[in-house]
């Protein structure tokens, strides 16, 4: 059965999203790190995972040359790190909601409103 790319993209997401969150709770609970550093190292964890996903699984494009997506890719990452990073620190700080809360909030709007068109126009485009 052929699923709809949209589909498979948000497998991939709910599958990246898990590493980033185990990383990020495992770095502030276990670790004792500062939530917002926590939250960069999930969302480095969760981008790799959702690279190699993207490239092999949602958008079949191992073909193409992985250096110049694994740019492309990286720079949409950075963009979206931003919007994370900057998403929880404004829900935590000014809602005042905890940090999981927030980061579960903001990846759910970053990830479907920036990452996915991104990676399907821009990271992993047929030539």
């Amino acid at each position: 059965m052929r699923y709809p790319t949209i589909l498979k993209a948000q497998a991939a997401s709910v599958a990246s999203t898990a590493i980033d969150f185990m990383v990020t709770i495992g770095c502030v609970e276990g670790l004792h790190a500062w939530y917002l550093l926590a939250t960069v190292l999930g969302n480095a964890a969760g981008g790799t995972t959702n690279f190699y996903l993207g490239r092999h699984y949602v958008f079949r494009a191992p073909k193409q040359g992985a250096p110049a997506q694994g740019v492309r890719y990286f720079i949409v990452w950075l963009g979206s790190m931003a919007l994370n990073a900057a998403g929880v620190c404004l829900f935590t700080q000014l809602l005042h909601l905890n940090y999981v809360y927030s980061k579960a909030a903001v990846s759910l709007l970053v990830g479907v409103g920036f990452n996915y068109f991104l990676q399907l126009h821009f990271v992993f485009k047929k030539p």
